[in-house]
């Protein structure tokens, strides 16, 4: 008996060992693991969003068009005149998957940037807060990345002029938000807001398991939240 209340001593002394929590790491390691599993989460979401489909198949981020516009167009689309709204609507999204793929090396640039203040309220704050860190850091440099490229893109597609016209329109009469009157602009938002957004799943995913992490120090990191 004293021999086996011995050994289950032991295992628990043993396990206690292991039971990391955030304080018990050196802040290098807390702000190099929380850097890995951004860059992680970044690469995957500009992967998946840069991919064709990124955009149209993934209803999260999927862009339509914007306020009394959009329902205007799923009421076209019911009446079976929707076809041109479809093409207008794949130009968009098309438009967001050739951009996010630029977004890549500035999310890593930002995540580089990060100091070890930032990482440890980073780390202390809620399920997306490195999100919001990358949100805030750097969606400006990023939109300006983005919106020659979207411009192109809608460029192509005569739509894009007509959309401009009567969204500019609409926009006068505040039927729309004036922002949202220009299609570049509109799309990027739109772009950025879906970026963010998978970025955001990313790392609430690394969070509820850390297992999923690319490095041993994401792990690490993770594991002791």
């Amino acid at each position: 008996m004293l021999r086996t209340s011995t050994l289950l001593a032991g295992l628990a002394l043993s396990a206690s060992a292991f039971a990391l929590s955030l304080a018990d790491l050196t802040q290098s390691d807390a702000s190099g693991g929380l850097k890995d599993a951004l860059i992680q989460g970044a690469q995957v979401a500009v992967k998946q969003l840069g991919a064709p489909g990124g955009f149209s198949d993934n209803p999260q981020v999927r862009i339509e068009l914007p306020g009394k516009l959009g329902k205007a167009a799923k009421t076209m689309k019911m009446m079976g005149m929707g076809a041109q709204v479809e093409q207008l609507e794949t130009s968009m999204n098309r438009a967001a998957e050739a951009a996010v793929p630029q977004a890549q090396a500035l999310l890593v640039e930002a995540v580089k940037k990060m100091t070890v203040q930032d990482a440890k309220a980073i780390l202390a704050g809620p399920q997306d807060s490195a999100t919001q860190y990358l949100n805030k850091s750097s969606r400006e440099q990023i939109r300006t990345r983005f919106l020659p490229i979207v411009k192109q893109a809608t460029d192509r597609v005569g739509l894009a002029q007509q959309y401009n016209a009567f969204a500019g329109q609409a926009a006068s009469f505040g039927v729309i938000d004036a922002k949202n009157a220009n299609i570049e602009g509109y799309v990027t938002e739109q772009a950025l807001d879906g970026l963010f957004a998978m970025i955001a799943q990313q790392e609430a995913s690394i969070r509820q398991n850390p297992a999923a992490a690319a490095t041993s120090l994401a792990k690490k990191v993770f594991g002791a939240l």
